[in-house]
């Protein structure tokens, strides 16, 4: 197989590892350059409640990476050092493998997911929404964030949505997954809070970056606070 992209949460839950998980956002990032076959990474932190709040969570972070090869990811996964720490220090855990179907815009610059599979509207799909917000807008930018999250939690075909980030307030991402893009769509073209702030958006230019990639997922693993993963049968595991 060709390139993927694996994003994975981690669960905490005492003081000791939030505070091992917190420092990782500044100290892993020097190791995770030197992995082999890995060419993209970001570690990523999440705001309270659902994720998307100007308040951080500091039991909930993500990894994401674009790897050579689900080779190469297997063998962090499996071996490396910095993920059985990770593993060790975090209650729970879980991965997604995803292949890229659509992208467009850009992350620091590059468009970091290679389209490796065609695109299939009926298959599940996985959104990753990036953007740094200019720093005038932020306060437009929030005032309409709530909102437009709890409109997320009851739509029909989400399995599951949480709002995460680079830095708190400005640099901030969303990643969700849908049973289908009927589904997504209904929800990012129909529903009246995320249209409005689709609209406001272009009225403000609220982002001096953004990007937006869509991903059919083919593998899950890990244990989510106990529950196994959110795309437990889904992918037929």
């Amino acid at each position: 197989m060709s390139q993927i992209t694996t994003i994975t949460f981690f669960h905490y839950n005492n003081h000791s590892s939030r505070w091992w998980a917190f420092r990782q956002m500044g100290l892993a990032g020097a190791q995770l350059e030197q992995v082999e076959g890995l060419r993209f990474s970001k570690l990523l932190g999440s705001g309270a409640g659902n994720g998307f709040s100007i308040w951080p969570n500091f039991s909930n972070y993500g990894l994401l990476g674009v790897w050579e090869n689900e080779t190469a990811a297997r063998l962090f996964f499996d071996e490396h050092p910095l993920f059985r720490e990770f593993r060790h220090q975090c209650a729970g855990w879980w991965t997604t493998y995803m292949q890229a179907a659509k992208a467009h815009g850009e992350w620091d610059g590059q468009q970091p997911f290679p389209i490796t599979k065609t695109y299939n509207e009926d298959s599940l799909v996985a959104v990753i929404t990036r953007a740094t917000i200019h720093t005038r807008q932020l306060w437009r930018f929030w005032r309409f964030v709530p909102s437009v999250s709890r409109s997320m939690d009851d739509k029909a075909g989400r399995i599951f949505s949480i709002g995460i980030g680079e830095l708190p307030l400005v640099q901030q991402a969303t990643f969700s997954l849908w049973e289908n893009s009927s589904a997504m769509t209904a929800y990012a073209y129909r529903s009246k809070e995320h249209k409005e702030v689709v609209r406001r958006t272009r009225q403000y230019g609220w982002y001096k970056e953004e990007l937006f990639a869509r991903f059919h997922p083919y593998k899950t693993e890990g244990d989510w606070n106990g529950g196994g993963t959110p795309l437990d049968g889904y992918l037929g595991e």
